[in-house]
Order: structure tokens, then C-alpha cells, then sequence
């Protein structure tokens, strides 16, 4: 893979390139358990708009540097401007059109993996759920607790919560306030896809996007697009917007439909190019 020159950042955000075609992204305020800054805000947007345009990177891992993968808000600094009278929450919520971290309302056609370790609260929880695949340690801990604090999980989490899990398993954890563990958050509530030690979380979720980059880019894409779609229209809506889409073109006109079959064909791995979108 080439060299790749991701946009300038602070040190809030650690970038990393752990196998070609991914990209993995860190959390780096551990000691404040990687609550989110306005400052790490602006460098998820502009290191994920780079991830989306650049045609060698296929997939993206996020994680969270020390015991907690993300927090959420910084209620602090939050708390300074409500008592201020600053807070414009309904036109900054509105505005954030990838919600919070950039993360929690983006609409990638590429892949998101979640590594989890420690624990999701609050945005942090509302990030990984809208991850497509999330690996948590054995021992994290996950909680939307914004009712206890008088405000409410806004930034897309509880309609992706009510579709994973449920009204009423959603609600347990809404309404409550309520803090599940890794087995509850894939056995019942259903949005965590594997739990691991912690110590195996990174190496998890890098082994899982290799297993993304074996696969044709273009058909990875495509079908991200179909999930997407499925979320906003009824079946058949989402089919035929699908079919006509850019992306499913670039499957069936492209490169790597005929590198896949003739891969197949000729009884080896197929070599896959970026999509030409």
C-alpha cells in the first residue's frame, strides 16, 4: 500500500495503519477517559471525510487509549455552558449532520468496527452503535445514562438501540438509565458481535477487517449501501434504490466482479483494485 498522508491532527486522535486498506483510529485522552472534545471532533471529521475519499482504505477501526473507550460528553465543560445559559443543544444537534464524535449518525459506505475496551457511556455508546461490527473486552460495561443527568441520548442511539434490541430491552436500558456487561450486550441486548479478553480486543477487530479486505471492495460497499437503506425504506424501496445505485453499478461494471469469478474459476485468491466510483 502506498504511503498515506492523513489530514493534520492533535494528539487527541492517534491514526495507525495496521494492515493495508485499514485504518485505525484512537481515542487519546485517556486520563479524562476519552470524553469528547470540540478538538476531537474536528479531527474524527476531518481524518473520516479523508478515510471516505481515499480508495486504498477499506476499513476503519475505532478504539479508545486506557480503560475506557469513550465516555461520552465532557458534562463538565457541558455543565459550564448550560449554567451560562450557552448551550444550544436542539441547532447544535440539528447541525451535526455526522453526529456526535462525527461518528454516531455518519453514514459510511465503508466498514466501522468498534474495539471496545473498558467501557461505552453515553456518546461513546451511541458511537459504537453505529458501528457494523463491535468486539468488546470480557469485562466492558456499557451504559446510555443520560436520563440521570437530565439530558437524553440524542446523537442517534436510541433509534439504532429500539432496532437492535428491541422497545423494551431498549427501554431497559434508556429509561433505567441501566449499565450491561459485554455477555448481556450480545446476548440480549444484541449489538456487540464478539467478547474477547481485552488484551485480544485490537487483534479481534484487525483480524475481522482483514477478513472485510479479502472480500471485494466494491461488493463490500455496495451491500454497506443495502444496509443503510434498509434502516430508511420498506423492503422494497430499499431494493430497488439499491439496484439502481452507484454502487451496485460499480459492482457489476467494474474490475473485481471479473477478477472474482475468474478467481474462482481458476481455483485461486482473487486480487482485488480500489473501487472506481
Amino acid at each position: 500500500m502506498p504511503c498515506l498522508q492523513p489530514p493534520k491532527h492533535s494528539d487527541q486522535i492517534k491514526v495507525a495503519f495496521p494492515v493495508d486498506h485499514a485504518l485505525l483510529l484512537t481515542f487519546n485522552r485517556p486520563k479524562s477517559l476519552n470524553a469528547m472534545t470540540p478538538q476531537m471532533t474536528e479531527d474524527l471529521k476531518a481524518l473520516l471525510d479523508w478515510f471516505e475519499e481515499e480508495p486504498e482504505l477499506w476499513v476503519v477501526i475505532v478504539t479508545g487509549e486506557g480503560r475506557v473507550f469513550c465516555a461520552g460528553a465532557d458534562l463538565k465543560a457541558w455543565n459550564t455552558d448550560q449554567q451560562k445559559g450557552r448551550s444550544n443543544e436542539q441547532e447544535d444537534v440539528a447541525a451535526n449532520v455526522h453526529g456526535f464524535a462525527s461518528l454516531s449518525r455518519r453514514s459510511s459506505t465503508k466498514p466501522i468496527i468498534a474495539a471496545v475496551r473498558g467501557g461505552a457511556y453515553g456518546g461513546g455508546m451511541e458511537i459504537l452503535l453505529n458501528c457494523d461490527l463491535v468486539i468488546a473486552a470480557d469485562d466492558a460495561s456499557f451504559a446510555l445514562p443520560e436520563v440521570k443527568r437530565g439530558v437524553m441520548a440524542i446523537q442517534g442511539g436510541i433509534p439504532r438501540l429500539a432496532y437492535s434490541a428491541g422497545h423494551q430491552l431498549a427501554s431497559e436500558m434508556l429509561l433505567l438509565g441501566k449499565t450491561i456487561d459485554a455477555m448481556d450486550a450480545r446476548n440480549r441486548f444484541g449489538f456487540v458481535n464478539t467478547v474477547v479478553p481485552a488484551s485480544q480486543v485490537i487483534p479481534t477487530a484487525i483480524a475481522t477487517a482483514q477478513q472485510i479486505i479479502a472480500n471485494s471492495p466494491d461488493a463490500v460497499q455496495a451491500t454497506k449501501l443495502g444496509l443503510l437503506l434498509a434502516q430508511k425504506h420498506n423492503v422494497s424501496e430499499a431494493m430497488m434504490t439499491h439496484t439502481w445505485s452507484a454502487h451496485s453499478k460499480q459492482v457489476y461494471k467494474g474490475a473485481n466482479i471479473k477478477e472474482g469469478l475468474k478467481a474462482f474459476a481458476e481455483k485461486r485468491a482473487p486480487k482485488w483494485t480500489n473501487p472506481k466510483l
